[in-house]
């Protein structure tokens, strides 16, 4: 067994043949066809159990590989794997794998499921003291009649410092525009199986119950960063709302992250959440013209949010196809992998439960003091109750497996429901101020149809009334921590 450090970017072929054409790599590469065949049973149970199978055919010589997923699933790949060299296309499964363990009779029902076909060209980047192995795999995943391409680049540290791996990345980004990569080629062809999806939202974090607090940040972070690359991804493929809704709650849940973990990153962090604060106002803009052409009634008004929303979609492509917001993912990877955030004091290393414990206290004794008046506040005060509740359903969320016993799991789950009460009715409310705003810029206002758009008295005040009941709720609900 051995563990891989690797840094995934993605590219386009045409930018790949410029990226070759540079000279970054010498001209010596060696360039070799591979055809990878993964199994699985039916119902997945090899990638549900957290592993991938395959069996990679380079010429006559073929390598069985079992991967297992580790701690880091974005950006920066920390796998655990074991391989062998097998005689045909059939799996060599005994006690020397994980899989008839954890599988079961289930083990004899594997069978191929898609294939991965790639010219792979490799190069070995050696300079003071570090080792760096580059490949470029240009190719497709094949399942059933179900295609879809692959380009991507793989730096993999074979000796050094991991911040090597970043430098080289900026030698190649300043050539030709990368994105950072959070799948892997298995994950390519399980997706060509079941029916598309229109949005990846959150995962549950599975936090190990001994880690650290700079574990857990890493953690959580990791997991973010992927659910912001999946929607965007998605995003460019389908103009889905639900992606660009689920691509800002990722950059929320990330900037709520820098927030949370300050008293341990202190300052360092600022820059990145400078940028993230920029990335999330550019998707906020498209996302209020959505929420908005979601109420309107059919008519003109309706035709001119819809024209205006496909004009604010166009503008958001250029700016994630932008220089700037390509960088900040690989950006936040780099500050991860460079970073140790233990001070003197060793804060980084205390047990991420205490943290845990501490962080959720004072968030919930925030919203208590702030949210006493909801109806009688105005609404910025308002916004800034439901800015913290938002925040602390993220923070009950991140760390709610660390809170294991099945007393505190039940009030977890009953505390996070009561959270998003209180805050689907703050944002309810929240909406019909952006809902305003954004007609006034626009020049809505007063246009036919427009009334339907805003709230009535009558309507305001049931909602204030509902947000109080929400608040009342959530401080009559146990805490789970």
């Amino acid at each position: 067994m051995a563990d891989e450090i690797e840094l995934k970017l993605e590219l386009s072929s045409a930018d790949a043949e410029r990226m070759l054409g540079s000279k970054l790599f010498a001209d010596d590469a060696k360039t070799v066809k591979q055809v990878a065949t993964y199994f699985d049973t039916g119902d997945h149970a090899v990638a549900k159990a957290g592993l991938s199978l395959r069996i990679r055919r380079t010429g006559d010589v073929r390598i069985q590989t079992i991967k297992a997923d580790g701690p880091s699933a974005v950006g920066l790949f920390v796998r655990t794997e074991w391989e062998r060299s097998v005689d045909s296309d059939t799996p060599h499964l005994d006690h020397t794998t994980p899989l008839p363990m954890m599988l079961g009779d289930a083990v004899d029902q594997i069978a191929p499921i898609f294939d991965v076909r790639v010219e792979r060209r490799k190069w070995i980047m050696d300079e003071e003291g570090t080792s760096i192995e580059v490949v470029l795999d240009r190719g497709e995943v094949a399942a059933g009649d179900h295609l879809a391409p692959i380009c991507e680049i793989e730096l993999e540290l074979k000796l050094g410092d991991p911040a090597a791996l970043f430098g080289l990345a900026r030698r190649i980004e300043a050539i030709v525009p990368v994105r950072l990569g959070v799948v892997t080629k298995s994950e390519r062809g399980y997706r060509l199986i079941p029916a598309p999806q229109a949005s990846i939202k959150a995962l549950t974090i599975a936090l190990p119950s001994d880690g650290s607090t700079a574990d857990a940040f890493r953690h959580i972070v990791q997991s973010c960063i992927r659910q912001f690359r999946l929607n965007e991804d998605l995003l460019f493929e389908t103009r889905d709302p639900k992606a660009l809704h689920q691509a800002r709650v990722a950059i929320r849940r990330l900037r709520s992250a820098f927030s949370i973990f300050k008293p341990m990153i202190g300052d360092a962090g600022a820059g990145l959440g400078e940028e993230l604060r920029w990335l999330a106002a550019c998707l906020g803009d498209v996302r209020d013209l959505d929420v908005l052409l979601g109420r309107a009634p059919s008519g003109a008004l309706r035709e001119q949010i819809a024209a205006a929303r496909e004009t604010a979609y166009d503008a958001l492509f250029d700016i994630l196809a932008g220089d700037r917001a390509r960088a900040i993912m690989l950006n936040i990877v780099q500050f991860l992998a460079q970073s140790r955030w233990v001070d003197e004091d060793g804060f980084g290393a205390q047990p991420a439960r205490l943290f845990a414990t501490t962080v959720l206290a004072r968030l919930r004794r925030r919203i208590k003091r702030r949210g006493r008046a909801i109806a009688g506040s105005d609404d910025e005060a308002r916004h800034d109750v439901r800015k913290d509740a938002k925040k602390l359903r993220y923070a009950s969320e991140f760390f709610g497996s660390l809170f294991s016993r099945k007393r505190e799991q039940r009030r977890q789950k009953r505390f996070v429901a009561a959270l998003e009460g209180l805050q689907d009715r703050l944002g309810t409310l929240n909406d019909l101020v952006t809902a305003r705003d954004v007609m006034t810029r626009h020049g809505w206002i007063g246009q036919a149809g427009a009334d339907a758009l805003l709230p009535s008295d009558r309507g305001r005040k049931k909602l204030l009334q509902q947000a109080d009941d929400a608040y009342d709720e959530l401080f009559d609900t146990k805490r789970f921590w």
